[in-house]
């Protein structure tokens, strides 16, 4: 008698693990359902039968990356009673060390490398805490006058101008010295901000 398959939350949670191990070594380009098999010691069979497909793979982790960004920012976060502008450039400098640290995740997330994989409502619904975070914080911003607008288009924006940093500096577009880079970071956390006064 065929012992029965255990296709088990654990397992799923170990593939999807030894997914983002490798994506973090080899990069996406050496992302495949057989290597990350492998480095789950389980079968590809499993890998397909946990996530259909390499697309499959790529949307758990776009919603590992997701998930681990918010964690990220909710660990950040200041106390309340620190003022929003403030706040903001904590949220700013977390996502930016996230982004260049995990930059083949972060390509994952924002840059849809992989053409089998769309993000659809429910992956859209999986970036909700981290857009939340920065909603949050730019509606603080808008109270106390430091910024005017919608604070879920500021998210929008803020989180577009981060990316679009993050990606620069990676890169290496972002300036010839720490100064520079520093000084553009400043600049791009508070574009959204009134000048004081």
């Amino acid at each position: 008698m065929a012992r029965p398959k255990l296709r088990t939350p654990e397992l799923h949670d170990r593939i999807v693990r030894a997914a983002l191990d490798t994506l973090a070594t080899d990069g996406l380009e050496r992302l495949t359902t057989r290597g990350v098999a492998e480095a789950a010691q389980t079968s590809i069979a499993a890998v397909y039968e946990l996530f259909g497909d390499k697309a499959g793979l790529v949307r758990a982790l776009f919603f590992a990356g997701f998930a681990e960004l918010a964690d990220s920012l909710d660990a950040a976060h200041p106390d309340s009673d620190v003022d929003p502008a403030a706040e903001l450039r904590v949220a700013v400098d977390t996502i930016r060390r996230f982004v260049l640290a995990r930059r083949a995740l972060a390509a994952v997330m924002f840059q849809r490398p992989v053409a089998d994989f769309a993000p659809g409502p429910a992956e859209l619904e999986g970036t909700a805490r981290v857009r939340e975070h920065l909603v949050v914080i730019l509606r603080r911003c808008v109270e106390h006058r430091l910024a005017a607008g919608d604070p879920l288009d500021l998210a929008h924006v803020q989180l577009a101008i981060v990316q679009g940093l993050a990606v620069q500096e990676a890169a290496g577009w972002l300036g010839t010295s720490a100064a520079s880079i520093e000084r553009r970071w400043r600049l791009g956390a508070s574009a959204l901000l009134r000048a004081p006064g």
